[in-house]
């Protein structure tokens, strides 16, 4: 009975271990996402995004570039080991000495070591050329990466701030969708009761289905925004998403000229296109090398044997033997091979100069656009701003009319309309004022993180 009672406390005791095993347990990863400030999201974007890594890759591969033309200024050593097999070995009499044997002039079995340098002493300018553009390609990978660097800054602000566009223009939706419903149940018991006609019912189920709809629309634009901001952040498409709101803003207070002043100065688009320039002309130079001959120092050790050792033998006349030229070489007729290569770089040449012509029209209506779309959005948000009680008061003041049976259920979905309408121009001049001074500040080449 004892051993029953023990056997079944023991069973008791499983389960219950088992059971707790069981109970799931809280781990960092179900914990709330933490709310993400726009710094945080530049931060994150910046960390994790290609583009950026290849241009930080860019840099490095042009880095080693360099590294190697310096290389090419300095001599090459070589060694070289040879060996040659003959079927016989090349004998010659010795006369005029009496009876002696044959004198070996030349072995079966030659083994050769000889060691080598070649110090280039002019070659046409190309050697300083060559530097030059792997220096110039160097600096344009560097500012190219700035240059990416602002870009991804952008699109962090883009979406930072389209996130949360979309976040109130959807509490908007669903306001109208409550303000609306209500209106409707108004409308029923009226109805009902015989103080307002069919119509009028008719009307609000209407808007209220309408409604409904627009709020769909509104969660689907939500849902893509997160989307998209979680793809820049290259974070799982379907990644919760919270941010911290940005309300309040500050009037941009330049004029124009400022910003294009400030545009000319500092994008750096504009100092890659002068150095694709200056790389060009140094293409150029180097295509002239050929124009003019290329000299030499070249110098060789040579040891010569019948054995592995290269260490002489018999019919080797000199083991060991070393010697210093200057080489001077001039391919002075190549049917115009080299002018035509000259010819092709001018062309590449000028159309570096077309680009960064181009490049500097493209900058200034940049700062255009952008200096507008902010104006105009900063215009729109002081405008909207003032509207917003107005349109809030004339809601409520048509409710209560409706309500006393002095106004009709259209004139209460009109006042609706207009509130959701000004709230919705209210948040996109925000939002967009917000946006287009992120692209202003882009196009005038600053990095400002807000």
């Amino acid at each position: 009975m004892a051993l029953k009672k023990g056997v079944l406390r023991n069973l008791f005791l499983y389960l219950l271990i088992g059971h707790i095993l069981m109970i799931p347990t809280v781990s960092a990863t179900d914990d709330p996402p933490a709310v993400l400030s726009l710094s945080d999201t530049i931060n994150m974007a910046l960390d994790a995004n290609l583009n950026l890594k290849q241009s930080q890759d860019e840099v490095r591969a042009a880095t080693e570039n360099r590294k190697a033309s310096i290389t090419q200024f300095f001599p090459t050593l070589s060694a070289s080991y040879d060996y040659v097999h003959r079927n016989r070995e090349q004998t010659q009499e010795l006369t005029g000495l009496g009876p002696s044997p044959d004198f070996i002039v030349r072995p079966d079995d030659e083994y050769t070591f000889v060691t080598s340098f070649n110090q280039p002493i002019f070659r046409g300018f190309s050697l300083i050329n060559q530097f030059r553009i792997a220096d110039l390609d160097l600096d344009a990978a560097e500012f190219s990466e700035k240059i990416t660097r602002q870009d991804v800054i952008l699109d962090a602000k883009n979406a930072f701030y389209s996130v949360l566009k979309t976040l109130k223009l959807l509490e908007v939706a669903k306001q109208r969708v409550s303000q609306i419903a209500a209106q409707k149940e108004v409308a029923e018991n009226f109805y009902e009761v015989g103080m307002s006609p069919l119509n009028d019912l008719l009307e609000s189920q209407a808007s209220l289905a309408n409604a409904r709809q627009d709020e769909i629309v509104a969660l689907n634009d939500l849902a893509i925004a997160k989307s998209q901001f979680n793809t820049l952040l290259r974070r799982q498409v379907s990644a919760p998403v919270e941010l911290q709101d940005v309300l309040d803003y500050s009037p941009f207070i330049y004029d124009f000229q400022y910003c294009l002043d400030t545009a000319n100065e500092n994008r750096l688009e504009i100092t890659v296109a002068d150095l694709d320039v200056e790389i060009a002309q140094k293409e150029l130079n180097l295509a002239k090398k050929d124009y003019m001959p290329s000299v030499n120092l070249r110098g060789e050790y040579v040891r010569v044997g019948d054995d592995w050792q290269s260490s002489g033998g018999e019919g080797i006349s000199d083991a060991k033997s070393w010697n210093i030229r200057a080489t001077a070489e001039w391919d002075f007729w190549e049917w115009g091979r080299t002018h035509f290569g000259v010819r092709e770089k001018l062309h590449r040449l000028s159309q570096a100069q077309y680009r960064r012509e181009q490049i500097l029209d493209n900058i200034e209506l940049e700062v255009k656009t952008a200096f507008l779309r902010t104006r105009e959005s900063e215009k729109n948000i002081l405008t909207v701003e003032k509207a917003i009680e107005q349109a809030k008061e004339n809601f409520r003041i048509n409710q209560e009319r409706f309500k006393e049976q002095v106004a009709t259920t259209t004139d209460v979905l009109d006042a609706q309309t207009l509130l959701s309408d000004t709230l919705t121009n209210y948040f996109n001049a925000l939002y967009n004022f917000k946006i287009a001074k992120a692209t202003l500040y882009r196009a005038m080449g600053q990095e400002v993180l807000e």
